[in-house]
C-alpha cells in the first residue's frame, strides 16, 4: 500500500484561487489545505470549504500582500508601501536580508489569526514561496513554541520527518514542462514503502489578482482538473494507494 498526501498551498490568496481550491477539495483527491491568513479574501475562501472536513494548515506568506504586524516593527520584509516584498526581491538576493526576530513577529501574528479565524491550531504548519534561512528558522521557533507539526522544504529527493514520519516532497509546478497527472503518475510510481509521498499543488482559477501578483498561472487550473478528474481518482484506486492528510503523520 502506498501513502500519498496531496496539499493545496494558498488559499486566501484570490477569490479565483479560493474556487479552484474549493473543487478540488469537495470533487477531487485533495485534503490538506493551507491558508494564507494574511490576506483578504482568506474567509471568502473559508467560506467556501464550511462544514467540508478540511486538515488546515497555516501557509505562512511573508511575500504577497499587507502583514498582520505593524510594517514599522519588521522593515527588513516589508517596502515603503507597508506591504510585503515581492518573491522576486527574495529570488534576485545575494544574501539573506530577512531578520529573525523580525519574521518571528509576523509568524507568530499569523499563527494568531489563524487560530482567531478557525477557532483551533493549525494541522499543519509551513511556509510559502520564500527561500530564506531566517524565515525557516522562524518557522521552526514558533512552530516548537506552540506544538505544531511544522513541514520544511527538503531538497529535491531528500527526505525529512514530519510528525513521526518520512516524507518526500514533490513540487514540480515551476517547471516550463510541467504536467500534474504526469507529476502524481511518477511520484506514485516512486512511492517509497516507508514514508509518505508529498505533492504541493496550487491549484485555483485565474483572475485578475493571480496574473498582477503571481507568476504561477496555468499550472493552477490544470491541477484543479487533474485533482478533479474521475481517472485519476480509479487510477489511484487501481495502484492501491491511500490518501491520507496531515492528520496521518
Amino acid at each position: 500500500m502506498k501513502k500519498i498526501l496531496i496539499r493545496a498551498d494558498d488559499l486566501g490568496y484570490s477569490e479565483g484561487v479560493n474556487y479552484g481550491i474549493a473543487k478540488s477539495v469537495k470533487d477531487g483527491i485533495i485534503g490538506s489545505v493551507g491558508v494564507m491568513t494574511n490576506m483578504p479574501s482568506v474567509m471568502h475562501g473559508l467560506d467556501l470549504l464550511k462544514d467540508v472536513p478540511v486538515c488546515y494548515g497555516q501557509h505562512t506568506n511573508i511575500c504577497v500582500g499587507k502583514p498582520l504586524t505593524d510594517p514599522k516593527l519588521i522593515p527588513s520584509i516589508t517596502n515603503e508601501f507597508g506591504e510585503f516584498k515581492s518573491s522576486k526581491e527574495y529570488r534576485q538576493a545575494k544574501e539573506d536580508f530577512v531578520v529573525l526576530d523580525e519574521v518571528i513577529l509576523e509568524i507568530e501574528a499569523q499563527y494568531q489569526r489563524f487560530v482567531e479565524l478557525i477557532g483551533r491550531k493549525p494541522q499543519y504548519f509551513e511556509g510559502h514561496a520564500v527561500s530564506s534561512v531566517n524565515f525557516f528558522k522562524g518557522l521552526e521557533i514558533v512552530a516548537k513554541r506552540h506544538g505544531l507539526k511544522y513541514s520544511g522544504m527538503p531538497a529535491e529527493g531528500e527526505a525529512m520527518i514530519v510528525g513521526d514520519t518520512k516524507v518526500y516532497m514533490w513540487l514540480e509546478s515551476q517547471r516550463p514542462d510541467y504536467d500534474p497527472e504526469k507529476t502524481l503518475k511518477r511520484m506514485v510510481e516512486q512511492a517509497h514503502e516507508d514514508a509518505c509521498e508529498v505533492l504541493v499543488c496550487h491549484p485555483g482559477y485565474l483572475d485578475a489578482y493571480i496574473l498582477k501578483k503571481s507568476s504561477l498561472t496555468i499550472p493552477r487550473a490544470l491541477e484543479v482538473e487533474m485533482a478533479c478528474d474521475p481517472n485519476i481518482q480509479e487510477w489511484l484506486k487501481q495502484e492501491d494507494v491511500t490518501l491520507v492528510t496531515y492528520d496521518a503523520l
